[in-house]
């Protein structure tokens, strides 16, 4: 894989579609406005200026690499296919029932989140397959075919199957998916014993239910795709990211497109691991913030924290329980709408609230010009002097700081009695304790201590807030990699082929059965080395397997990485103490006398990368020379301070600059605060430094 030329990432986010193309002579990156209407035209139109910059023809390209927050977008709109899911009989109203959690406990006037499927859409079938595979009450071939004219007369554009146990036995939704396909070979249709083949109905109904939901929408999203690139020339093979931060190919993207849930924030994720692994950092937190959302994860041992349950579409803001939770592999993150176009406004106490709500790049913050009106986390930057609004993406979107001020103005600074440079401090005051209120929590939940954390700060809006947030969070560096305002984008060419294969398989480890293990195992094996395979023929592989153990009584598991290899029955020893290490690390202790419980198995198999070189870090060196002063608001010092602007190509290595400062380059702009310093790295990167830790 790393010895195919002009390979091109793109990433389309909420405001910016971000291109990076890696060619013989480097790396050529821009930004375009994301396209609403017609998202593929601004892949198109960023593709052709990256070309432009390297010199060389579409035709030239030889591998396409896409992340999209479709699929999220599509399940947070309810903007799917007409949908209708047949599951066992007796439990219809599961995804309406939800689990027990009241996610907010002291709300008496709680609302649920409505079902993906209304219950008139919800059918059943008079079948039962047990907990061990075995049937119960066999599948009636009369009551298939009725259940096929049912659904034909209903007009729907998908079906999702969910039956009892079917992970344990998939004879049952084979044999109704079958049914279909021969009466509607057009339909789409998603089975969960393939979708998510894993113990617990309510995540794995939800999960067959979101595939089935989206699958239309981004099989057509796709095939224009590849055809409107087939139409400029570009016959390279197109693969998407998914969610758990590796490459799939687009085919298998279209038949399970819930993988793609996360799949542009898991790129930055990738983006932010490799440079932790290159400056040999142990702890990372990974922090992106773009025009629309910010994305904080955790990066320990050169790695990103993986999960495989996610929650989307929460109805209240941060709220676990509030949204709906599918069972896919995921780079784990917190995400909050705190972006760039992130609109701010007065709620009914009379505080300066920011987001959820997004500009987004129709129409855009107001100082874009473009019909927009709200106050934005953009507009604040504006009027504090941390943005030029001639020089704002590379001079390509020239910024009005009229239309900023009148925006902020009339919708906040005028309400409150107060200047607009006020307003616009409380603008980014907020979004920033808001981000780091993320951050603490994030790091909290997983038995953290963030202080020892350093934080590799991406995306376009993140350079801009990063100082300011590692002073709230005690942080004392910070590392602005190359390429940073488009770095999901580059993180897309670093991302290996691989594919999470999972299985729900439920044994007492007291009556551990290894022949049962191995044969699950293989099949794991099989499925994910297929996926792998289909991108990265011939290059070698590595594996992780991950079993999800419990205690007896307990309602959750914890993953502990195991060995992958084949069991025996006395390996019973050694899963336990591997159990218990990883308990003790998340709850300081063990339990005693409790049985141990296994619920699922998760194998990841991943082509093998080029190790990233290591980079000696630079912490003091000479004075770079300042293009010219500038002003801008420091919000830890609450003043107007003067600033060196320096041009980010001449932060070379051991070039230093002090803060108060402002490092400026074509995708985004580093405020260097007056409490840090900046240093430039042997790779690029800007490594910025709390005053006083190191002379």
């Amino acid at each position: 894989m790393a010895s195919i030329l002009n390979r091109i990432g793109v990433d389309i986010g909420g405001t910016f579609t971000d291109v990076a193309l890696n060619h013989s002579g480097g790396l050529a990156t821009c930004k375009v406005l994301t396209n609403y209407a017609q998202p593929e035209q601004s892949i198109l139109d960023g593709i052709q200026i990256a070309v432009d910059k390297a010199g060389i023809s579409m035709a030239e390209i030889g591998q396409v690499i896409h992340g999209t927050t479709l699929v999220t977008n599509s399940l947070i709109e309810r903007r799917g296919a007409k949908l209708v899911f047949i599951t066992t009989e007796g439990f219809r109203d599961v995804i309406e029932m939800r689990s027990e959690n009241r996610f907010e406990q002291y709300d008496l006037n709680l609302s649920l989140p409505k079902p993906m499927v209304p219950r008139e859409d919800r059918l059943t079938l008079n079948e039962r397959i047990g907990p061990n595979g075995e049937v119960l009450l066999a599948l009636d071939p009369a009551e298939v075919d009725a259940m096929v004219q049912t659904v034909l007369a209903g007009d729907y554009e998908a079906v999702a199957i969910g039956l009892m146990h079917s992970y344990a036995n998939d004879a049952h939704e084979v044999q109704m998916a079958d049914a279909l396909r021969a009466a509607a070979p057009d339909m789409s249709i998603s089975i969960s014993s393939v979708i998510s083949p894993q113990m617990r109905e309510l995540p794995r109904f939800n999960t067959v239910i979101a595939n089935a939901y989206v699958q239309p929408q981004v099989a057509d999203y796709l095939g224009r795709l590849v055809g409107r690139l087939r139409d400029r020339d570009v016959t390279a093979p197109v693969f998407m990211i998914h969610s758990g931060g590796g490459l799939i190919s687009v085919e298998s993207a279209a038949e399970q497109p819930v993988r793609l849930l996360e799949s542009g924030p898991a790129g930055g994720a990738i983006f932010a691991a490799d440079f932790a692994r290159g400056h040999g950092l142990d702890s990372v937190l990974s922090f992106d913030m773009g025009g629309t959302t910010a994305k904080i994860c955790l990066i320990e041992d050169g790695a990103p924290k993986t999960a495989n349950t996610f929650e989307v579409a929460r109805t209240y803001r941060f709220k676990k329980g509030s949204g709906m939770t599918v069972s896919t592999p995921v780079v784990e993150m917190v995400e909050i709408g705190a972006g760039g176009g992130s609109i701010a406004s007065i709620d009914v106490l009379g505080r300066i609230q920011v987001g959820p709500r997004s500009a987004g790049s129709e129409p855009g913050p107001a100082c874009y010009g473009r019909g927009g009106d709200e106050p934005t986390v953009t507009d604040a930057n504006l009027l504090l002097g941390r943005l030029d609004p001639d020089d704002f993406a590379g001079g390509a979107i020239p910024l009005s700081g009229q239309a900023s001020e009148e925006a902020v103005g009339a919708k906040l600074a005028n309400i409150l009695e107060i200047s607009a440079a006020d307003a616009a401090f409380g603008v980014t005051e907020m979004v920033d304790e808001n981000m780091a209120n993320a951050a603490r929590v994030h790091t909290v939940e997983n038995g953290r201590d963030i202080e020892h954390f350093t934080m590799i700060g991406f995306g376009g809006g993140a350079p801009l807030h990063a100082c300011r947030l590692c002073e709230k969070l005690g942080i004392k560096e910070l590392i602005i990699p190359p390429g940073a305002g488009v770095g999901s984008a580059i993180g897309f060419l670093k991302a290996p082929f691989s594919y999470e294969a999972t299985r729900g398989l439920f044994q007492r480890l007291d009556h551990f059965d290894a022949a049962s293990v191995n044969a699950a195992l293989a099949e794991l094996e099989e499925e994910a080395t297929a996926f792998v395979n289909a991108g990265a023929k011939g290059a070698d592989n590595t594996s992780r397997l991950t079993a999800f153990m419990r205690y007896s009584g307990q309602g959750w598991e914890i993953p502990v990485v195991l060995p992958n290899k084949t069991f025996v029955d006395g390996d019973a020893g050694e899963i336990l103490a591997e159990f218990e290490a990883a308990y003790r690390t998340l709850f300081g202790r063990v339990i005693d006398g409790l049985g141990i419980e296994i619920t699922n198995w998760s194998l990841v198999v991943a082509s093998v990368l080029p190790e990233t070189p290591p980079v000696v870090g630079i912490t003091s060196g000479t004075p770079v020379t300042a293009l010219r002063m500038r002003q801008f608001f420091d919000a830890a010092l609450r003043k107007t301070v003067d600033a060196q602007e320096v041009d980010r190509a001449a932060m070379t290595a051991g070039q230093v600059v002090e803060g108060p400062a402002i490092i400026v380059e074509s995708e985004t702009t580093t405020i260097v605060t007056s409490g840090y310093r900046a240093i430039g790295q042997g790779d690029g990167s800007l490594r910025l430094i709390r005053k006083g830790e190191w002379n």
